[in-house]
Parts: C-alpha cells; structure tokens; sequence
C-alpha cells in the first residue's frame, strides 16, 4: 500500500497556515500579557456594545456620502476586510446576519499607540468592538470613526478566501466557515427557522397540540426502515433508534389528545443520497375523525403557508434562478390508473407477483429483494410515472402489503387510504387514514413478522403495546408525515446536505 501523494499547492498552502497560526498565536500571546486582567484569559469577557451593525445599517443606511451623525455607537463583529495605509485603517465588521459596516481607524481619533496596535494585533477573521461616530464616507460607505477599539477574540486560523467559493463537501465539513463566508448558508438557516414557525402556527391554528414522543425504542416501527441499533447499560437492552414517531402519536389519540403533532428527529440505517440522510427531521400530524383526502387538505395547506413564510408567496425561487408554482389546488392521482395509463398495460390489485415480475423484466426494471405484488408496483410507477410529475401531485391508493398502518380502501379492493407527495420530483410527504382496527392491526404486523423471518430487514415486528392502546379504542384518523428537510429542499432548490445544518458526512 502506498501513500496518497499530496500536491506541492496542497502542501504550501498547509505551511502557510501553519505559519499564520503561529504568527497569530504570538498576538494573543501579547494580548494576554497586556490585559490587566489576565486571569480572566486574552479576551474580555463582556464589552460596552450599545448597538448592531444590522440595527445601524437599518438607521442609517441611507445616510449621503460625507454625513456626520453625531450619533456615538458600540459594536461588535468579525473584521472581513481590512487595509492599513499610513494614517487611517479600513475594516468591513461582519455581523452573524451577513450585515456590515466599516471601522475606519485614523490617527486623529485614536492616537499613535492605539493606531500602531491595530495595524500589528488585528487580523482577518478576529472579532472586534469599535466605538465611535456614526458617518458616511466620502465614497457613501456607511462607517464608524473608531475612538476606541478592542479584540474580542482573536481568529488563531485565517477564513477562507471570501472571493473564491467554497467546495461542496467544504461547506458540509465545515458548516461554521460556510456560515461565516456565504449569504446562501445564513439565509438556508434563516429559511429553516422561518418553514419550522410557519408548520406550528398552522398547526395552532387547527388546534393541533405539539408533543414529543421517545427516540430510544424497544422496538422500533412506525415505517418500513432499518433501524440504528444501540445498547442500555442502565436496563442492560439493545434499544432502536426511532425510525418514525407514527406508534407514539397514536397512542396519545388513543388517550384523547385528537389533533395531535411532532417536530423532531428520525434516524434510518439506510443509504445517503442527494434526498437521503441517515438522520432527519421529520413531522408527523394526526387528527381523529379526519381521513387521507381531510390530511392532504392539511398537508397542501402546511406547504403553502411554509413557502409564503420564506418567499412571500407560493411561487418559490430555487437556489438555481428556477421559479417553482406550489399554489393552487394540487393534483390527485391514482397509482394504479397512473400506472396502467403510462405503461400501456392494465395493472390492477388483481395482478400476480410472477405476472409483475415478468413484465418488469420486459422493461428493464429491477425486482426488489423480497419481492411482493405492491413493491413491484411501486417500482414499476417509479419507473413509468414518477420522471413525469412536475407540479405538486398526491399519488392516492397504494397497494396493501407495502401499507401494514393503513386502513383498506373503501370502495377498492386489495388497496389502502394512502397518498404520498410528490414535489420536485421527490417523494416530500406521505398520508394515510390510519388502520384503528387492532384485529386486522395484529394481521398485519403477523405478515410482516414473516417478511422478516424470511430477511427483509425493513418489515415491521409485532408491537404488543401498541396493540394493547388500539384495544382501548382509537377514533377515525387521518395521519400525515413530512421531511423538514425535503420541505426546504422543495422550497429553495437544494439538496439535502445543504438544508441540513450539520449533516453527517464521513
């Protein structure tokens, strides 16, 4: 085995930062010398911040070139840009918004002393106070004659180049640089923010209640995944990381709370792609005496508010310049008319696992592993239908072994009341009226406990107490779940890793 070479730039580039940081280590060295203080460390621990550079900049923005405001103001922010000349030191101060403001240091305000201090202990990236005059420039740059300044903390590491862009797997590595250097990655998580506050005022807005339910399970359901396994050395168990909250929710409908949702994280020992994470966030929303075509009311609404909350309205404008229509009212189709309508060939819930299997061959689609009549169509819809989807579309009524949660079509036999959300060519969300019926409930999870007996790692096991709540009575209910994540992707254009905050990377 042999190393992997490492280019000459790669290896300049490392002793460059090797040696700012020990130029910059020196700095520090000096400021803890001099700080009367020194017990307290080489930064102060509070400062006489009177102000923010947003609040300045929403005062005073407009101020004409040369304008004297006689106003004094104390702020605080990461210097970005900085150019010492003889007399007078610039510096653009960055505040955590992306919002700036320059320092302007002159020999006439400052002193010798104070001047020459600047131009040796201040360096890009360092986080300051200034306090002084808020003026405009002669060039119209809205600035603060510093009378007094101080490091708040020293950047020991230089940023990034805040010209070049960042590589993706950069950004997702190092999430608090790309914060510090692109607009895009404050305003995703400002976005976030917004999409999270947008979901629960609509929810208070239909009396929904907000609850948090276990992520340490003894056994995990609620969807078909694989679970994270760990272990309990308090109650000596293997315990599952959730996969879904679905079996909790309903058990607080079975106690009375009707209307009924959680914001939280999920985790799924599965692969990771452009719409996959191995952990996410996830909502899921129950409401009695609703139904799947009463959740999907919920859900459009849910989106759209979401989307008018981060863009002003329902027509979102992607990362890329593309504009996305989520208004309106949304498309509802049938899978198997969809299906049978794309492919050419009738499929109904009648079809025959061999007949699907044959016919998947013939067009060059994959047999899953373990393959059942509704993972079959659901693999051949991807294939024949789902590149075609363009708007918002409910894909309604899927076939009943893929759905071992989900109560029987009332009128179609050998399907459920389930919908799945397609957006941007994605699955973003699925509903379901919710099987209450604990006899069929334990039929259900029977078949699946053989699917997993046979190896499929995704089926779902017996849960006694869930059962034991569903004997004690549960309500008609409609129930829908939605990836925060996949919601933003769907409202900014991104991928995955980039809605994420920190993603998992290896």
């Amino acid at each position: 085995m042999t190393d992997t070479p490492v280019s000459a730039d790669a290896e300049n580039a490392e002793d460059d930062v090797f040696e700012q940081k020990s130029v910059r280590l020196a700095k520090r060295e000096r400021l803890l010398a001099e700080r009367e203080d020194a017990a307290g460390g080489a930064y102060p621990v509070s400062l006489p911040i009177t102000t923010t550079i947003t609040a300045l900049r929403a005062e005073y923005g407009d101020l004409e070139a040369g304008a004297e405001t006689g106003v004094t103001a104390g702020v605080a922010g990461r210097v970005v840009f900085s150019r010492n000349t003889g007399k007078l030191c610039f510096a653009s101060l960055q505040a955590g918004d992306g919002n700036r403001i320059q320092a302007m240091v002159s020999l006439a305000s400052v002193g010798d002393e104070s001047l020459a201090a600047w131009k040796d202990l201040v360096d890009l990236g360092d986080h300051v106070f200034v306090s002084g005059e808020v003026i405009s420039s002669r060039r119209g740059e809205l600035s603060i004659m510093v009378s007094e300044w101080s490091i708040a903390s020293k950047a020991v590491l230089p940023l990034p180049n805040l010209y070049t862009e960042l590589s993706e797997e950069s950004r997702v590595r190092s999430r608090f640089l790309d914060l510090i250097v692109r607009d895009q990655a404050r305003e995703t998580v400002i976005a976030r923010a917004k999409v999270n506050a947008s979901l629960r005022s609509t929810f208070s807005s239909h009396d929904f209640i907000e609850v948090e339910t276990p992520m340490l399970q003894v056994q995990h359901g609620g969807a078909s995944a694989r679970p994270f396994i760990t272990h309990s050395n308090a109650f000596d168990t293997d315990l599952y990381l959730r996969i879904a909250p679905e079996l909790f929710l309903k058990r607080a409908v079975v106690g009375g709370i009707e209307r009924v949702y959680e914001i939280n994280r999920n985790f799924r020992n599965e692969g990771a792609d452009s719409t996959h994470s191995p952990e996410f966030a996830m909502l899921e929303a129950y409401q009695a005496y609703s139904d799947y075509n009463g959740i999907a009311d919920l859900t459009q609404e849910l989106v759209q508010n979401a989307a008018i909350a981060v863009a002003g309205s329902t027509t979102v404008t992607w990362a890329d310049g593309t504009e996305y229509d989520l208004g309106g009212e949304w498309d509802r189709i049938s899978m198997y008319d969809s299906l049978s309508a794309a492919s050419g060939r009738v499929i109904t819930p009648e079809a025959t696992v061999d007949e699907l299997i044959a016919f998947a061959g013939e067009v060059d689609v994959e047999v899953p592993d373990h393959a059942t009549h509704g993972k079959l169509v659901e693999e051949l819809w991807e294939h024949f239908v789902k590149p075609g989807l363009t708007r918002p579309t409910f894909v309604m009524d899927f076939p009943l072994d893929t759905s071992p949660l989900v109560r029987e079509h009332r009128t179609i036999a050998g399907v459920v009341e389930k919908w799945d959300l397609y957006v941007r060519g994605f699955e973003l969300a699925t509903g379901y009226s919710e099987l209450v019926d604990p006899v069929i409930q334990r039929e259900r999870f029977v078949e699946q406990a053989k699917l997993a007996a046979r190896g499929d790692l995704e089926a779902m096991r017996i849960d006694e107490e869930f059962l034991r709540a569903l004997e004690h009575g549960m309500p008609p209910t409609g129930g829908m779940g939605m990836g925060i994540d996949r919601l933003l992707m769907a409202i900014t254009g991104l991928g995955i890793r980039e809605t994420i905050l920190f993603p998992l990377v290896k």
